[in-house]
């Protein structure tokens, strides 16, 4: 049992949390995953703008600045270089990248999409946010125009719209699949109660019923102290039942993970004797990797040895750290850069964008799928005496996804 001041700490920590940086934090995943209505279909006909391979692609790349928010300045900065990086580096292709800013503000989006193509964009990169998403698939669906957005929200994907952001769908998939192998078949989804926080719990379900394992149960609990202490009991009782061996939880507020595993630990639940695993990176902050109730707990991440090498670069050339998604830019445009390099006029429409054999990106093999969502190859890992610990790397090519 861990000391009583150390769960002091955590309950004044997920409380500073929650009412200092958690508001903004809320307010951003609901932006991200509220579920938009598309009115193309992910089995409609071919989408996108035939180009000519003698000319340059026009690109257009709607960027979040403009909010006065430090950290979507940040991430619209680290978007654009890395876009520019990409262009740059499309060797035997060549890229008209223009950047258009839109805020977080649909409707700027929207406007911003159509400015572009009266331009003569031929594909768009972006927006951030899955309404954005949604709306400017919209508005470009009648000009035949494809869009890869950065969300990670597989609701707004299909017609015109690919997401490009790592999935819920994709993680849990993962690592349900990793704990199958391990023989961790029955799984207790436990979800925060937000939007976010459903649609993770769904992901998990959805990854269970495809990679053979059991769903053992689901608790959901407000994002509060004191949601999370009335579930405490139930998810022990649970786990202590001989019917659950893994415990996957969503936690997508950053000051409910380590907060709710503390309270289990101190109940007697924690890896390996229950698998823990999570829908977000576990070692972020650096912070966490000291946190004990977090070690041998499962997670998944990119390669990082691509991701890092991506990182110095980027660091060496701009000054500064890239925003953790600022690789989303460059493997879009790197992509729209290997497609237009087979001098096929074709080079932009979902039948390319689709190809079996995926694309190299910063942090490895991704593929965009039929249904417009996205497949990248993850790694699974853990946290071992304080140190990130790769348990399955990656796959290097997009074989390793299988069907």
């Amino acid at each position: 049992m861990f000391a009583s001041t150390t769960s002091r700490t955590a309950t004044g920590g997920l409380r500073r949390g929650l009412t200092r940086a958690g508001a903004v934090i809320s307010a951003l995943f609901l932006a991200a995953c509220e579920p938009g209505a598309m009115t193309e279909q992910a089995s409609g006909p071919e989408t996108g703008q035939l180009i000519d391979p003698s000319q340059p692609v026009r690109v257009a790349l709607l960027a979040p600045a403009g909010t006065g928010s430090a950290d979507l300045e940040w991430l619209a900065r680290s978007l654009k270089n890395s876009a520019r990086m990409a262009a740059a580096d499309a060797q035997g292709a060549s890229i008209d990248l223009r950047i258009y800013d839109t805020g977080a503000s649909t409707e700027a989006a929207v406007a911003q999409a159509n400015a572009a193509v009266d331009a003569g964009a031929q594909i768009i990169l972006g927006p951030l946010f899955a309404e954005g998403a949604n709306a400017v698939g919209n508005a470009m669906a009648p000009r035949n125009v494809n869009v890869l957005t950065f969300s990670n929200n597989t609701q707004v994907a299909g017609g015109n719209v690919f997401i490009l952001g790592n999935s819920f769908e994709n993680i849990a998939d993962r690592l349900v699949g990793y704990g199958v192998k391990q023989g961790k078949r029955n799984v207790l989804i436990v979800a925060e109660d937000d939007v976010a926080g459903q649609l993770g719990g769904a992901a998990i379900e959805t990854a269970a019923a495809r990679n053979g394992a059991r769903i053992a149960g689901r608790i959901n609990h407000p994002v509060s102290v004191t949601g999370i202490d009335a579930i405490v009991p139930r998810v022990t009782e649970a786990a202590k039942s001989g019917n659950v061996d893994s415990v996957f939880m969503t936690a997508n507020h950053q000051a409910v993970l380590p907060y709710l595993t503390q309270q289990l630990a101190d109940a007697g639940v924690r890896s390996p004797a229950t698998q823990m695993m999570g829908l977000t990176r576990w070692d972020q902050p650096a912070s966490r990797l000291s946190e004990a109730q977090l070690a041998e707990g499962w997670f998944a991440i990119p390669d990082q040895g691509l991701m890092r090498q991506f990182e110095a670069r980027y660091a060496q050339t701009h000054g500064e750290q890239p925003h953790p998604l600022a690789s989303l830019s460059y493997d879009g445009v790197a992509a729209i850069a290997s497609l237009a390099r087979s001098g096929r006029r074709n080079a932009l429409t979902s039948t390319s964008l689709t190809q079996r054999a995926g694309f190299a990106g910063v942090g490895g093999i991704f593929r965009l799928k039929g249904d417009r969502t996205i497949q990248r190859g993850l790694s699974v890992a853990t946290i071992r005496n304080g140190q990130l610990v790769v348990l399955d790397p990656a796959p290097q090519t997009a074989r390793g996804f299988g069907s």
